[in-house]
C-alpha cells in the first residue's frame, strides 16, 4: 500500500448519521461528555476511538469508568509528573463510543517542565520497591473498605434501641452515605491506578529511545523482547487454573468436569470423589483474590467475574484437563521467552562498550523493573476493584428492585450516577413520610426508552477516528499504547479509499508468522466458540483471555500499539500478533484462512 491517500480526513462528528431508533442519544450522557458544538472546534480537532478499553456502547452509569480512567491518566502526566512532552487526553462520547484527543504541551513550556519532571521521576525510580509496596497497601485497603459497604432495604421502623440511645437518625442516611462513599472509593483507586503506570511507560520509552539512538535500524519488536519473560501477577489467575487442572488429572477427577455449566453439580461430584476434598480446598484457596477476575475488562457493568460466574473458571479448567489428557503443554513458554530475551540483549550489548554500554544496561534494567506494572495494575484495578464496585452497584440496585423502581438489577446502569442519587432521595423521602415514591411510575418506561437507544447505537461499529489527522503524530503514549501512528492513520484512510482486498496492515506487535482459520470475536461471551489452532480476530483482546491464548495460533486486533495489553500478552505467550489494524474485526470473517505475519504487521486472506 502507498503511504499517500487522496482522502485527507475521517468523517466529522456532525457528518455521522444517527442509527434509527437512537435519536436523542446525547441526553443519556453527562453534558460535558458529548460534542456540544458540532459546527465548531470539535469538528476540526483529531479524535481517535479508544475501542481498546471501551469496545461497546456505554450505558449511562458506565461512563464512570471512562471518566475516572482518562481524568486520572491526565493528572499524572500534567499535575504529578509534569511530563515535558505530554499533557492529558481530552475525551468525549459520540454515538455511544469514547473518543480521545491528546492535549499537546506548547513548545515554549517544555523546557520549564524538565527540571521538575526529572526530580519527581528520579524519586520514584530511586524508591521504586518501597513506594510500590505502599501502593499495594493503599489499593487493598480501598478494596476492603468498598467490600464493607452495605445496601439494605429500609426497615418498617427504626429499632427501639435507637430511641433509647438518642441516635435521632432513621438509617436512610447510610444508603446515601454508602453510595457516595462507593463512588469516592472507586475514584480513589483509579487515582492510585496511574501512580506507577505512566512511569512504566516512561521507563520503556526511555529505553526505546536509547535503542533507536544507538541502533537506528533496530526493529521495535526487538526492543520489546528485551524486557519480556517477566513474572506478572496478571497471569496469576490463569496460572491458578492450570495448577488446578494439573491437580485434577493427578487425582483422577477428569470425569467430574463433564458439565461445568452446572457449578453446584460439578463441585458436588468432585467433593464425593476420592481425593476430591483436597481439590475443593485448593479451588477455594485460589478464589481469594484471584477469582476477582473478569472475561471482559472491568469497565462495564455487564462484565462477568469468575467469583460470581464460576462456570467460567470451571470451564477453563475442564479445557486445560482435556489438553493435558491429550499430552499438550498448557504452561506459558517462559524459559523460551527468557532465552530469546537474553540472546537479543547479548547481541546488542556486544555492539557497545564504555559509557554507552553502561547506559544501555541501566536503562534496560529500569525498563524491565517497571515493565510488569504495565500489566499487573490491571488485576488490582480493572478486575478486583471494579469487580467489587459493580457487585455493590447491583446490591444497591436490588433495593430499588424491591421498591418497584425497576425490574432487573442491571437496570440501574441506564441511569447516570447523579440520577441514582436523586432516586435514592426519592426512595428515602417517600419511605420517611409514609408516601409513595415517584420512581416506580417514572423509571420503568424511561429505562425501556433508554434501552432502545443503547440497542440502536450498538448496531453500528464506531469510526476509528474523526476529522483531519495531524501531518505527524508524535505523542509517545498515543503511539505506544494505542498504536495511533502517522503510518497507521494513513493505512486506515487507505482502507477507506479501497486498498488491497486480501490484505490488512497493522502494527507488528509480536513476532512470528503462521497460517490458520479466523475466529472473529466481538464479545467475551463468544470466547467459548474459539477452537484450538484458530487465529483470534477481535476489536481488542483482554488480558483476562489467558486460557484462550493457550489455544490460538495468533491474534489480530483493531487497535493497540507495542505496549497495548494485546501486544504484551501475545509476546508473553509467544504468539504472533498484529494490532492497530483499524478494521480487522469488521473486515475479516470467521472461517477464512489467514496468514498473520507478526514481523511485518500484515494479515493476508489466503482462502475465503
Amino acid at each position: 500500500m502507498t503511504a499517500q491517500t487522496t482522502m485527507k480526513s475521517f468523517p466529522k462528528p456532525s457528518e455521522l448519521p444517527v442509527p434509527p431508533g437512537a435519536e436523542g442519544w446525547e441526553r443519556l450522557y453527562p453534558y460535558n461528555l458529548v460534542f456540544q458544538n458540532l459546527s465548531g472546534a470539535e469538528d476540526e480537532k483529531f479524535w481517535f476511538c479508544d475501542s481498546q478499553h471501551w469496545p461497546t456502547v456505554f450505558k449511562p452509569f458506565e461512563t464512570i469508568g471512562g471518566e475516572f480512567a482518562v481524568k486520572c491518566l491526565g493528572q499524572y502526566n500534567t499535575r504529578h509528573l509534569r511530563i515535558p512532552s505530554a499533557n492529558g487526553i481530552e475525551f468525549k462520547i459520540h454515538l455511544g463510543y469514547l473518543y480521545m484527543s491528546p492535549i499537546p504541551v506548547p513548545e515554549d513550556e517544555v523546557p520549564e517542565r524538565v527540571p521538575e519532571f526529572e526530580r519527581r521521576v528520579a524519586y520514584y525510580f530511586e524508591n521504586w520497591d518501597t513506594l510500590l509496596e505502599s501502593w499495594h497497601r493503599k489499593v487493598r485497603a480501598t478494596i476492603a473498605e468498598m467490600e464493607s459497604l452495605t445496601f439494605e432495604p429500609l426497615p418498617e421502623m427504626v429499632p427501639f434501641a435507637d430511641i433509647e440511645s438518642g441516635k435521632a437518625k432513621d438509617g436512610s442516611e447510610v444508603l446515601m452515605e454508602n453510595y457516595d462513599r462507593l463512588i469516592q472509593l472507586c475514584y480513589q483507586n483509579w487515582q492510585y491506578h496511574f501512580e506507577f503506570l505512566n512511569l512504566g511507560y516512561l521507563a520503556y520509552l526511555d529505553f526505546f529511545g536509547l535503542c533507536k539512538q544507538l541502533f537506528p535500524d533496530i526493529p521495535d519488536q526487538s526492543v520489546a523482547q528485551m524486557v519480556q519473560g517477566v513474572d506478572m501477577e496478571l497471569f496469576r489467575p490463569d496460572d491458578e487454573l492450570k495448577k488446578l487442572a494439573i491437580l485434577a488429572t493427578e487425582l483422577g477427577l477428569q470425569s467430574a468436569f463433564t458439565d461445568t455449566d452446572d457449578v453446584a453439580g460439578t463441585l458436588d461430584r468432585i467433593r464425593r470423589a476420592p481425593g476430591g476434598q483436597r481439590w475443593i480446598d485448593a479451588y477455594t484457596a485460589a478464589q481469594d483474590p484471584w477469582f476477582n477476575f473478569t472475561v471482559g475488562n472491568g469497565f462495564y457493568g455487564h462484565d462477568k467475574y469468575w467469583i460470581e460466574h464460576q462456570e467460567i473458571p470451571l470451564g477453563y479448567i475442564a479445557d486445560y484437563i482435556g489438553r493435558l489428557d491429550r499430552g499438550q503443554r498448557i504452561t506459558r513458554p517462559v524459559d523460551e521467552l527468557i532465552a530469546e530475551r537474553d540472546r537479543i540483549v547479548a547481541e546488542y550489548r556486544d555492539l557497545l562498550d564504555g559509557e554507552d554500554l553502561a547506559t544501555f544496561d541501566a536503562k534496560r534494567e529500569l525498563a524491565a523493573t517497571a515493565y510488569p506494572y504495565v500489566e499487573n495494575h490491571n488485576f488490582y484495578i480493572e478486575h478486583w476493584t471494579m469487580g467489587v464496585f459493580w457487585r455493590k452497584v447491583r446490591e444497591l440496585s436490588s433495593v430499588f428492585v424491591d421498591a418497584g423502581f425497576w425490574s432487573e438489577r442491571n437496570d440501574l446502569l441506564y441511569l447516570t450516577r447523579g440520577e441514582v442519587r436523586d432516586a435514592i432521595f426519592d426512595l428515602v423521602t417517600a419511605w420517611a413520610v409514609g408516601g409513595e415514591p415517584t420512581g416506580p411510575h417514572y423509571w420503568p418506561a424511561e429505562i425501556e426508552r433508554r434501552r432502545g437507544i443503547i440497542d440502536a447505537l450498538s448496531t453500528r461499529r464506531p469510526q476509528p477516528a474523526l476529522n483531519t489527522p495531524p501531518a505527524e503524530i508524535t505523542e509517545p503514549f498515543t503511539m505506544m499504547l494505542y498504536g495511533i501512528t502517522t503510518e497507521q492513520v494513513r493505512q486506515w484512510l487507505d482502507d477507506d479509499e479501497g486498498g488491497e482486498d486480501d490484505t490488512i496492515t497493522g502494527m507488528a506487535a509480536s513476532p512470528g508468522a503462521v497460517e490458520g482459520i479466523a475466529r472473529v470475536v466481538t464479545h467475551a461471551d463468544e470466547l467459548g466458540e474459539v477452537r484450538e489452532g484458530e487465529i483470534l480476530v477481535a476489536t481488542i483482546t483482554a488480558p483476562s483471555w489467558g486460557p484462550v491464548f493457550g489455544k490460538i495460533r495468533a491474534a489480530v486486533t483493531d487497535i493497540g500499539g507495542m505496549m497495548s495489553h494485546a501486544a504484551i500478552v501475545c509476546r508473553e505467550y509467544g504468539l504472533p500478533a498484529v494490532t492497530g489494524t483499524g478494521s480487522a474485526s469488521t473486515t475479516l470473517k470467521s472461517g477464512q484462512r489467514l496468514r498473520v505475519d507478526g514481523d511485518t504487521g500484515r494479515v493476508e486472506i489466503v482462502e475465503g
